[in-house]
């Protein structure tokens, strides 16, 4: 029979967006996702990874998500929304609320948990999917984002994060060839970085053993679907059935282009090759623009004058605007002033104001960016090394980020007991 399944990831619930939060943007989507699920009625609805920005979301994100699911339930009853976490997301808080999420026919799998022999509880990592007459058609094998404390150490075939990720996902896939018959699909939805994916500049990376990227070789030819969650740009991998759906909004300026989409995916797992799905991307409309102005000076401002001028009343669905300019002077000291002067009233939230600093000097050209948003510490990181006169050094960078990456892990695992 076939399973039929939207496919969505990347909401970042809560998300603050140069100090403006994205309620609104947010409302807007899940508005339109509902629509979607009462017109198609699909068995399932998965949801890879970063349900939420930070891993201690607000109450106002947290009711978003919940009101979420108890009007998809309403609409159809009969559709399982299946979950699971990503990097941004506390594992164990999701969770926590499984009693809540059984109401609304949901569920949750935030951690790799093991069983009373020290090995991998495959069982809560496999999830049956069931159509309205309570028949098994899919089942779905659920990998939150992997963190190392949870996956090595099991045996001598996982000392490492690498080897360990290999292992748990034969040792899966193995399980869920035993349990599926023919008529049965099989979808694995996961929360990684796979080799081959586009990235753009807010995702936050994942350093797994200072290796990134995974190897879409982890999937055996017997999964029919790969549901991909973190990479916030829709995109196959080296593979049609293996994506990502991508994030519903853009999560910074470097997505302004990108094309936001749900993907409706019907599957007979007894047909063979790629007839056995079919696909359809689901176009999400965006309910505040992005724009982006360049140039020098003089043609910001003339840019300005050329933006569309109708006023919007509510902040929060006012556009975002982003400036670069260039110069080889010193800026005026009232440059923000000037442009917000010039501005088209009550329709733009200014949130970035950068200056590529050109020196005219043709020994010494460069140019040199001057960026006014907020720091990371990935910034902090490459700017103290570069004032100490250091040289780039990617080993380096790689090893601050897997002490980042660490530090964060050990913030995450601290949650469950506050």
């Amino acid at each position: 029979m076939t399973v039929h399944f939207l496919h969505t990831s990347d909401w970042h619930l809560g998300q603050f967006f140069h100090n403006h939060d994205r309620e609104y943007e947010h409302a807007q989507f899940l508005s339109w996702l509902l629509e979607q699920i009462q017109a198609k009625q699909p068995h399932a609805l998965l949801i890879a990874g970063d349900i939420f920005d930070v891993i201690n979301p607000a109450s106002s994100a947290q009711k978003q998500l919940y009101q979420f699911l108890a009007d998809a339930h309403a609409l159809a009853p009969h559709m399982q929304t299946l979950m699971i976490a990503g990097n941004h997301d506390s594992g164990y808080r999701i969770e926590q609320v499984d009693p809540l999420l059984s109401k609304y026919n949901a569920k949750a799998v935030g951690v790799i948990q093991r069983n009373a022999h020290n090995q991998i509880d495959l069982e809560r990592l496999l999830v049956p999917i069931f159509d309205a007459q309570q028949k098994i058609v899919a089942w779905c094998l659920t990998l939150p984002f992997l963190r190392t404390a949870e996956i090595t150490g099991l045996n001598e075939q996982t000392t490492n994060s690498q080897n360990a990720i290999a292992y748990l996902h034969q040792q899966l896939i193995a399980e869920a060839k035993q349990r599926k018959t023919e008529d049965q699909a099989l979808i694995l939805m996961s929360h990684a970085h796979m080799q081959g994916g586009e990235t753009s500049d807010s995702e936050r990376p994942i350093m797994i053993g200072n290796e990134e990227a995974l190897s879409t070789s982890l999937f055996d030819e017997a999964i029919d679907y790969v549901a991909l969650g973190h990479l916030h740009k829709p995109q196959k991998v080296q593979h049609a059935h293996i994506r990502y759906s991508g994030s519903p909004i853009p999560l910074s300026f470097s997505e302004i282009n990108y094309k936001h989409q749900v993907v409706e995916v019907h599957l007979d797992p007894l047909l063979q090759d790629e007839s056995r799905f079919q696909l359809n991307t689901l176009s999400i409309p965006r309910s505040v623009q992005l724009h982006r102005i360049r140039g020098r000076l003089d043609e910001v401002f003339e840019q300005l004058k050329a933006l569309e001028a109708d006023e919007i009343t509510q902040i929060s669905q006012r556009d975002y605007l982003e400036i670069e300019y260039s110069t080889d002077t010193p800026p005026p000291l009232d440059l923000r002033q000037q442009v917000e002067l010039a501005l088209p009233k009550n329709r733009y939230r200014l949130v970035r104001i950068s200056r590529v600093q050109v020196n005219q000097n043709a020994e010494n050209a460069h140019h040199s960016k001057v960026d006014l948003a907020p720091p990371t510490p990935e910034s902090l990181f490459k700017e103290l090394w570069d004032k100490m006169g250091y040289q780039e050094d990617e080993s380096v960078q790689r090893d601050f980020m897997q002490l980042l990456f660490e530090a964060q892990q050990s913030l995450e695992q601290q949650q469950p007991g506050q």
